[in-house]
């Protein structure tokens, strides 16, 4: 016989039950009262109709993910706006004197409203004397996951912060200005997470610093500050970095944290904030904030947001694993939006809305499992958290080693270029070296009068093919690649390829733009449709991983040296093909196969399955409209542009010695004032043209100085008198760049290596090319032999 169980068991046995059962139902309030410590979420809006839906998305997600802690919204208004104003219930409210419209300046600046309603809720709050930590997020956010800032990493005096790599003004003139620590810089934004001690000593020169940079208008031009609009409408986040760096604020940055829609999330890792700033979208459906400015959805009983496809749509739209998961990450942004504004409506008593097949996704179990509240796990694989100085990676502990080449040959066209791109490089804060991959004959390099123009590699010209005869200057940039990779030791894990025709305009990293092993970058090439049709099925066993891509390449070395081989036998396929030099299948407007080595670059990475992460705010051509606050990195001027009646096409210089007569330079363009146009994007596009065009000029310029032009002889080429430096650029720019020189060994022992080295790599280059040439013609002919045996699909060309 058993004997009996002990009372104290059964009643321990029915004490961790019911633990368990409670546990399993615990709410964000319960754990909220576990937490070690007080915390408080703040955002600041104004009495507009616009901040409204911003207000219910954002206080909807934040309960949604178990925010813990009291929110506030900081409400900015003047009191004739108050009087008026129908939104007073849409979240917990701190009523903030509106400063839009400076009360001793009377400038107009909304944005300063942020650090004023901080400074206000600090002053005027009970709440501010119960916390111990405050985040502050904007109303232009989705949160997807609690947000508590010891688990981000935020410590007393350091904060954690999104990081804002466009405000180049922490490494300029503006920060020696409107600082005394300029080194203690950070660029941040987005969402920021402090100490409330912190934010006390913050607060005052937040507004402070806010007004200084507001009313320094002769520091507003976009190479100062990075505002591509060039009218100081980024003052107030200057003002937090000066601020900070005055009170001796230093930052953990941590780019995994917050995402725009529309961006690919680096690898395995998880943003838990959204920052919906900009357009984005999901196939032929899209969503941007300011074409609902004047939008009172809110107080329009059932009306949502036009919705976006549904799950299963996108896993039809997109076979690529990360690019899946950026279009999931825009669908469930704007979804959890119109979540916000359906509960709202029926919580303002209108009528139950009718059966569609979108509010039943909306309250469906699948919408609730890809919305449940998502964790940023520390350490992930993938986050990294950022310093000012250095990068620290869970799986290095350090920055990786970078190495930035472009391509040329022993031509006075591609010299100005390269005076150009070797002057903004030195001013753009790219980490690393920089190696210019000059391709040149012997009898070309003899006569070469521009060594010392870069730090060089000399390599064999493929310009007329050794096997082939066929003239093409292009495939020296695979080929040269390829020579520099088995010539010279490489210190660097991460390799950046840009083109001579380029004008670098800030670091290019693969921390900031999410490069890994396999995750090339690179900008999108939309125009090369031979992706998408029988060039790619011909050219490549994997033709669904080829990617229209180009320009900007981030690549790590192991990728590379995989790579580069495969990336000239490509382009001389292509190259070879003539049978598809076809406009409708190459998107070559000229059909003369031109641009086979853009399809060498594509076809190879798909043979190797690489998967680009490709980034439209990293590049831009000048003549074209930027993407609201994209973060242009690179200027492409490959392209004819204009502004007004003046224009520049690199073209018609191909023929002119810009670098070596003295005082040659390029027409002006015309003066930022003299922009007449008062549409911000076709503002914004002029800005920047002239900004690219004035960089060529300042570059020569720089240039003729350094080479001791006679001061008397400054109307050589299109010159029309000497060109003033200090217009140019900031003066602190100036002193470092005119005092660069190059170290470069004497010509002749240079001639007597190259010679040397030049029949080994032509010899083994020529038996490459045999081989290659041989499977060429192999995939050719098996590529004809498909082509018959099925149906013409050119009409779905």
């Amino acid at each position: 016989m058993r004997a009996p169980i002990p009372t104290f068991l059964l009643l321990l046995l029915f004490h961790l039950l019911l633990s368990a059962l409670t546990s399993a139902q615990e709410t964000g309030k319960e754990r909220e009262d576990k937490l070690p410590w007080r915390m408080h979420t703040l955002f600041s809006v104004e009495c507009q109709d616009y901040f409204d839906w911003q207000t219910v998305g954002l206080v909807h997600s934040l309960r949604k993910a178990n925010q813990p802690g009291p929110i506030t919204r900081l409400l900015s208004c003047t009191q004739d706006e108050l009087s008026r104003y129908r939104g007073k219930n849409l979240a917990p409210t701190l009523v903030v004197p509106s400063m839009s419209r400076h009360p001793r300046t009377g400038d107009w600046y909304p944005a300063i409203n942020k650090p004023a309603g901080v400074v206000h809720w600090l002053e005027n709050s009970q709440d501010a004397q119960n916390v111990d930590w405050v985040v502050i997020l904007d109303a232009d956010m989705i949160v997807r996951g609690p947000l508590i800032p010891w688990e981000l990493g935020a410590k007393k005096g350091k904060p954690v912060a999104a990081y804002y790599g466009y405000l180049k003004g922490c490494d300029n003139i503006l920060a020696k200005l409107h600082t005394t620590h300029p080194e203690w810089c950070d660029k941040v934004g987005g969402i920021l997470a402090m100490h409330i001690d912190d934010l006390r000593a913050l607060a005052p020169l937040w507004l402070s610093k806010t007004e200084e940079v507001r009313e320094d208008r002769a520091h507003w031009s976009t190479n100062i500050t990075g505002d591509i609009y060039g009218m100081g409408w980024i003052s107030e986040m200057y003002g937090y970095s000066f601020g900070a760096a005055e009170v001796g604020l230093h930052h953990q940055i941590n780019d995994d944290i917050m995402i725009y829609p529309g961006y690919i999330p680096r690898p395995e890792v998880e943003p838990i904030l959204m920052h919906y700033g900009l357009t984005f979208k999901v196939g032929n459906w899209s969503f941007s904030k300011l074409e609902h400015h004047e939008d009172g959805i809110v107080y329009d009983c059932n009306r949502l947001f036009p919705p976006p496809p549904f799950p299963r749509e996108v896993e039809m739209l997109e076979p690529d694993p990360n690019k899946r998961r950026s279009l999931f990450i825009s669908i469930e942004c704007i979804n959890t939006l119109n979540e916000g504004l359906l509960l709202h409506h029926l919580s303002a008593g209108c009528s139950k809305p009718g059966w569609s097949k979108y509010l039943s996704f909306l309250k469906s179990n699948r919408f609730k499992e890809l919305t449940k509240p998502k964790y940023l796990n520390q350490p992930q694989k993938y986050t990294k958290v950022l310093n000012k100085n250095r990068i620290v990676g869970e799986l290095q502990g350090r920055r990786p080693k970078i190495h930035t080449l472009f391509s040329t040959e022993c031509s006075t066209y591609f010299d100005w270029q390269t005076v150009g791109f070797m002057h903004s490089f030195r001013l753009s804060g790219q980490p690393g070296g920089v190696t210019r991959l000059l391709s040149c004959t012997d009898e070309d390099l003899k006569l070469y009068k521009g060594h010392d123009l870069a730090p060089t590699h000399y390599v064999p010209s493929m310009t007329q093919h050794p096997l082939t005869g066929d003239m093409y200057p292009a495939i020296n940039k695979p080929a040269a690649v390829l020579h520099w990779l088995y010539h010279v030791k490489i210190d660097a894990e991460y390799i950046v390829i840009l083109d001579a025709d380029m004008i670098m305009r800030g670091p290019i990293t693969p921390w900031e733009y999410g490069a890994s092993p396999g995750h090339p970058v690179s900008a999108p090439y939309e125009y090369l449709i031979g992706c998408d049709n029988v060039l790619a099925k011909i050219h490549t066993r994997n033709p669904s991983f080829c990617e229209k891509v180009g320009g900007v390449i981030i690549m790590h070395i192991d990728d590379l040296k995989r790579f580069a081989m495969l990336w000239f036998h490509k382009s001389e396929e292509v190259r070879a093909d003539k049978e598809h030099y076809a406009t409708n299948i190459t998107g070559d407007i000229y059909a003369s196969g031109w641009i086979s080595e853009m399809y060498g670059y594509s076809f190879a990475a798909a043979e190797l399955k690489l998967r680009h992460i490709i980034r439209r705010d990293i590049m831009l051509y000048p003549g074209y409209e930027p993407e609201p606050g994209a973060s242009i990195r690179v200027f492409h001027y490959g392209l004819r542009f204009r502004v007004g009646n003046w224009s520049f096409d690199k073209a018609d210089w191909r023929s002119t010695d810009m670098v070596n007569t003295c005082w040659a330079n390029f027409p002006d363009p015309p003066d930022p004032s003299s922009i007449a146009t008062e549409d911000p994007n076709e503002r914004a596009r002029d800005l920047l043209s002239i900004e690219c065009a004035k960089a060529l000029n300042t570059a020569l310029y720089l240039h003729h100085q350094r080479r001791k032009c006679p001061t008397e002889d400054v109307t050589g080429g299109d010159s029309t008198g000497e060109i003033k430096l200090e217009e140019k650029l900031p003066v602190d720019t100036m002193v470092s760049d005119v005092n660069f020189t190059l170290n470069i060994s004497s010509p002749v022992h240079r001639f007597k290596a190259v010679d040397r080295s030049n029949m080994r790599w032509r010899v083994a280059l020529w038996g490459i090319s045999v081989l290659g040439f041989l499977a060429v013609t192999s995939v050719v002919l098996s590529g004809r032999k498909k082509a018959r045996s099925k149906p013409p699909r050119s009409k779905k060309i």
